[in-house]
């Protein structure tokens, strides 16, 4: 297969990609003699668009999907727009004074990224930033946990993520970094303005050159007595955070 074009699977992430931007989608594979009536709109919704749709025996849509579960639906899907990393000025002055940036300091679970992406865009997040080395990039799995945010929201992946917040602090954005034993609270502090919010790994946390760029750090309170989040939740929490901010 080309490099420029790859499987999504998945009854949402295939909806979610003929719906949203069917141009890139190149053809469908259905599972032969499915019985889902899902697989049946998603068939007609294809050949609407001009979309090649082929039935398929499950031992195909099993070897495009890569153990992916594929619920009977797989596309070929061209590589979704890319993002360049001089892009996002553009995108946070656009946003004029509102703009709420997930950053992820080296998600490493495809799944997790997926769960962020979904509440990213849940949250209007103007964008979400990840680094190029040492992080999963969008991927099948990514875009199946997803939902079809991978396909919606401009996401960055960036050569050096440090710079790209010094950056983004001179464009008059707030970093503040999620860190368990930083002593601010989440909810002490005002997210109505430019702010973006930064991830660390699901193992390591926050690096040092990432803390070391933060305008601050916070934690979530968590009075249960856990010492720490999913990366995917508590990106979740604290995205909803500055919603409700900024909705008061």
């Amino acid at each position: 297969m080309s490099k420029s074009s790859q499987w999504i699977v998945g009854l949402n992430a295939v909806a979610s990609a003929l719906e949203h931007d069917a141009e890139h989608v190149r053809e469908v594979l259905l599972e032969a003699g499915g019985k889902n009536p899902r697989i049946v709109e998603i068939e007609q919704q294809a050949r609407r668009k001009d979309i090649d749709v082929r039935r398929v025996a499950q031992q195909a849509l099993d070897g495009v999907a890569g153990g992916v579960r594929h619920q009977g639906a797989a596309a070929r899907y061209a590589a979704a727009k890319t993002w360049d990393e001089h892009e996002l000025p553009g995108l946070v002055e656009a946003a004029e004074g509102k703009a709420l940036l997930l950053v992820l300091d080296g998600v490493q679970d495809p799944h997790n990224l997926g769960a962020c992406l979904r509440s990213a865009a849940a949250a209007g997040a103007t964008a979400v930033v990840i680094p190029k080395d040492k992080a999963v990039q969008v991927n099948a799995t990514v875009r199946k946990t997803s939902a079809g945010a991978a396909d919606t929201l401009p996401i960055f992946s960036v050569t050096n993520l440090s710079r790209t917040l010094r950056d983004l602090q001179k464009l008059g954005v707030w970093i503040y970094g999620l860190a368990g034993e930083a002593d601010a609270s989440l909810y002490a502090i005002d997210l109505k303005g430019n702010v973006a919010l930064v991830m660390g790994s699901e193992g390591e946390g926050l690096r040092r050159l990432t803390r070391e760029n933060c305008d601050g750090l916070v934690k979530i309170p968590m009075p249960g007595g856990f010492e720490s989040l999913n990366v995917s939740v508590a990106s979740g929490v604290a995205l909803f955070e500055a919603v409700r901010q900024r909705s008061t």
